[in-house]
C-alpha cells in the first residue's frame, strides 16, 4: 500500500531558484479550469517542463512512475512517486502548496494508484513527454487512450505573467554579454570546436545554468541551419552563424543568433545580410496584439521574396519560449493564432546558400500591449571581426 507524507523532510524546505508558491497554486487551479471547460476530468503530468511549469518540480523521468495528478471537479490535486525518489521533490513547491503525496515502493501498482485519484472511467489527458513506457499500462487501466494535455497547457504556459517575462529578460541580457565577447574566440587559425567550448564556458560565466546548444557554422557549414561545431577551421573572410542559449533560474530560456564575418566580406555577401538584417526588422515590427503568428511570418518572408532569396528562407520565423527552447507559438505560415501580450518567441529569418555561406539573425520578444519587447539589445547587422 502507498502512504501519505504531505511533510516530508526530504522536501520541507523553499527553494529561491523557483517562483513564490502562491504562482503554482494559481497554475494549478487555472489548469483544473482549463482542463474542466475542455471536457478533461483529470490531467497527468509526469516529469518535463510541465512538470516544472505547475510545481517547480524539476524531478526526472524514469521507469518507475512519477505523476502529478490534477483533477478538474476541484478536488486537491496530488503527487504520486516512488519512495526512493522522495527527494525529487526537494526543489519543488510541493510541501508549500501542501499536496498530498502518495509514495510507493516496488510490488505495488502505480497506475491502480493514479487510477484511484480520478473518478471512475475518467477522460484523461497526459503531458506530451510521458513516456510510452508508463501511458501504455494507464490506458490498459483506464481502457482508454488518453488526449494529450498540450491543449490545457499551452493556453497557460503561451501567456508569460511579469516574473516570467523578467526571467527572459535576464537570459537575454546574459546571452548578449556572451555575443559581446565573440571577439575573445572568434578568429583565424581556430576552430568550431575551439570556438564553441570557449562559449559555453561563457554561457555559464554569464548567468546560465548550462550551455543547452552552441551552433558555429563557419563558412559552408553555416548553410545548415541545424548545424552544430566541427573541427574545421576558421579562415579569413569567413560568415559564421552563431546561435546559442541555455536557461537562466527558474529554467527560462535564452537564445540569440548573430551572424559575423572574420575580416571585410563580399559586398554581395554583405548587402544580402543587410537585406536579411531588414526582414528580420519587419517582422519584429509586425508583432503586436491582435496580429496572427502567419503575419509575422509573411513579414519576413515577403521582405525576402522581393530580393529574390525566398527560395533560401528554408525555416519558419519563430518558435516560442519559455522553460522549454522550443515551445508555442510557432511563427509559420497556416498558423492563424492571435497573438496576446505576454506571449514570448523568436523573430528568426535565414537565408542558406548550400556549400557556400548562411546567415541568420535571431531576437526573442515579448507582445506587449502595443507591439513587442526584445529580449536582446546586441546589433543586428552583420558583426565584422578581424580577419
Amino acid at each position: 500500500m502507498s502512504s501519505e507524507s504531505s511533510h516530508s523532510a526530504a522536501f520541507d524546505r523553499a527553494d529561491a531558484s523557483r517562483f513564490p508558491t502562491a504562482v503554482y497554486a494559481d497554475r494549478l487551479a487555472r489548469a483544473a479550469q482549463v482542463a474542466e471547460r475542455s471536457g478533461i476530468d483529470g490531467l497527468l503530468i509526469t516529469p518535463g517542463p510541465d512538470l516544472r511549469y505547475l510545481i517547480g518540480s524539476r524531478a526526472d523521468s524514469f521507469e518507475r512512475l512519477t505523476c502529478l495528478v490534477v483533477p478538474s471537479d476541484g478536488s486537491p490535486p496530488s503527487v504520486v512517486l516512488p519512495r526512493l525518489e522522495l527527494a525529487s521533490l526537494g526543489d519543488s513547491a510541493v510541501s508549500e502548496l501542501d499536496l498530498p503525496v502518495h509514495d510507493w515502493v516496488d510490488g505495488v501498482d502505480p497506475y491502480e494508484l493514479v487510477a484511484s485519484l480520478l473518478p471512475e472511467g475518467p477522460r484523461t489527458a497526459v503531458a506530451d513527454a510521458m513516456p510510452a513506457l508508463h501511458l501504455v499500462p494507464l490506458i490498459r487501466r483506464f481502457g482508454a487512450v488518453p488526449v494529450l494535455a498540450t491543449g490545457v497547457l499551452r493556453e497557460l504556459r503561451m501567456i508569460k505573467d511579469e516574473a516570467e517575462i523578467e526571467a527572459l529578460r535576464r537570459a537575454g541580457a546574459a546571452i548578449d554579454r556572451v555575443h559581446a565577447r565573440m571577439d575573445e574566440w572568434l578568429r583565424p587559425g581556430r576552430t568550431e570546436a575551439e570556438i564553441a567550448s570557449d562559449i559555453s564556458a561563457a554561457i555559464l560565466a554569464e548567468g546560465h545554468t548550462e550551455a543547452a546548444f552552441v551552433i558555429v557554422g563557419s563558412g559552408p557549414h553555416g548553410a545548415d541551419p541545424h548545424h552544430e561545431v566541427s573541427d574545421r577551421v576558421i579562415e579569413s573572410g569567413d560568415i559564421v552563424v552563431i546561435d546559442i542559449g541555455g536557461p537562466v533560474e527558474p529554467g527560462y530560456n535564452s537564445d540569440s543568433t548573430r551572424t559575423y564575418s572574420v575580416g571585410e566580406p563580399d559586398s554581395g555577401v554583405a548587402d544580402r545580410i543587410d537585406t536579411l538584417a531588414a526582414a528580420q526588422r519587419a517582422a519584429v515590427e509586425a508583432v503586436r496584439p491582435g496580429a496572427t503568428a502567419e503575419s509575422v511570418d509573411a513579414a519576413a518572408r515577403d521582405l525576402l521574396a522581393e530580393a529574390g532569396l525566398a527560395d533560401v528562407f528554408v525555416h519558419r520565423t519563430g518558435h516560442g519560449i519559455g522553460l522549454s527552447v522550443h515551445e508555442e507559438p510557432y511563427i509559420v505560415a497556416g498558423n492563424t493564432i492571435t497573438l496576446e501580450p505576454g506571449m514570448a518567441f523568436s523573430i528568426e529569418p535565414g537565408i542558406y546558400f548550400r556549400g557556400q555561406w548562411g546567415a541568420r539573425i535571431e531576437d526573442i520578444v515579448v507582445v506587449t500591449e502595443d507591439g513587442c519587447e526584445p529580449m536582446n539589445r546586441r546589433p543586428r547587422g552583420l558583426t565584422v571581426l578581424p580577419g
